[in-house]
């Protein structure tokens, strides 16, 4: 939910209502990233985490980043927005793990690698839980390694980047199937995601061993989020959602448009270099509420997301899986 849907209203909100809430730090500016931590402690005293892009790998292959580059020229044209210099940063990697650590945010999660042990260790010196995406066993084995507290066990049908290790492999496996492969591979505790709207899909996850539900999608019409209109009647739809590496080079599902259909089989692996390539004309589009010229994350599950206040929203979800889990026959709680 980096990038825009993510807010502290929308993660004070969950935290609220019982769940942890959680805020995206990708795409955030350090002091941008500071700013939102104390909102959310103005709004909560309830715990809560913060979400943060590991380090990209190597750059890949340049020449494939200029020619994808010279393929948005008519794109550029159309929002009347430049092609953006490709750039190989880390997101403030240092300088975020070094505000997690001062502010001791209870939980912090990572998406795109593995940190090492040493960072684990700094940020548990600091009071601070660390959890690991993984979308394959191999993964979560290396995880595990790292000292990883938990696992967030992300299955293929999941909105969004694909968060594990190596882009130039991303894990394709479903997520029930995934859990029961991580489960047996090691002992640690799973925060199961990809796909999961309803209670029902709470009660499901759990009963195969995680810990607990993470859900993306379900939140981003939410009035909390700050999703643009565009995206949110996406959303709503029933389009068909696809993996793309199309908006920022790293494999992301997203619901299918003009811009995923007509640029996909020319988009590199190359995370964040495609990403700057397409930032501003991205932007543009979106400003415009043109669903075709941007990024439309969204899980597999999306049209069962609920246009209703946050916390409602994690009651009703608790509520349902508790009655399943309790037996209660034919239990759905209205929307």
């Amino acid at each position: 939910m980096g990038g825009g849907p993510s807010t502290p209203a929308l993660a004070a909100a969950v935290a609220e209502a019982g769940g942890l809430g959680f805020l995206a730090a990708g795409y955030r500016t350090p002091d941008a990233v500071r700013a939102d931590i104390e909102a959310v402690r103005e709004l909560t005293s309830r715990p809560f985490g913060v979400n943060v892009f590991a380090p990209p790998g190597d750059v890949g292959d340049p020449a494939a980043v200029e020619r994808f580059a010279a393929s948005l020229r008519g794109e550029a044209e159309r929002y009347g927005a430049p092609v953006g210099e490709p750039r190989h940063d880390d997101d403030g990697w240092s300088a975020k793990l070094a505000l997690i650590a001062e502010l001791r945010v209870p939980v912090v999660s990572f998406t795109f690698g593995c940190p090492s042990a040493d960072v684990v260790g700094s940020l548990h010196a600091g009071g601070v839980a660390v959890w690991m995406t993984v979308t394959t066993p191999a993964e979560a084995r290396t995880a595990a390694a790292m000292g990883a507290d938990a696992l967030v066990v992300q299955g293929v049908e999941a909105g969004g980047h694909r968060g594990g290790i190596d882009d130039a492999a991303p894990g394709q496996i479903g997520l029930l199937a995934l859990l029961q492969l991580v489960s047996a591979a090691v002992d640690v505790p799973m925060i199961a995601t990809g796909g999961i709207a309803t209670g029902r899909a709470v009660a499901a996850v759990l009963a195969l061993g995680a810990t607990a539900a993470q859900l993306g999608t379900a939140f981003m019409l939410c009035p909390e989020a700050a999703t643009v209109p565009a995206h949110r009647q996406a959303i709503e739809g029933d389009g068909d959602t696809a993996l793309t590496r199309a908006f920022t080079g790293r494999s992301a599902r997203g619901i299918v448009n003009r811009w995923m259909a007509e640029h996909d089989a020319d988009a590199p692996s190359a995370y964040p270099d495609v990403h700057h390539l397409t930032a501003k004309i991205r932007a543009a589009a979106r400003t415009a509420d043109d669903a075709d010229g941007f990024n439309l994350w969204a899980g597999q599950a999306h049209p069962l997301a609920q246009a209703v206040p946050a916390g409602e929203l994690v009651r009703r979800l608790a509520e349902e899986a508790r009655a399943v889990l309790r037996g209660d026959p034919g239990t759905t709680i209205p929307g």
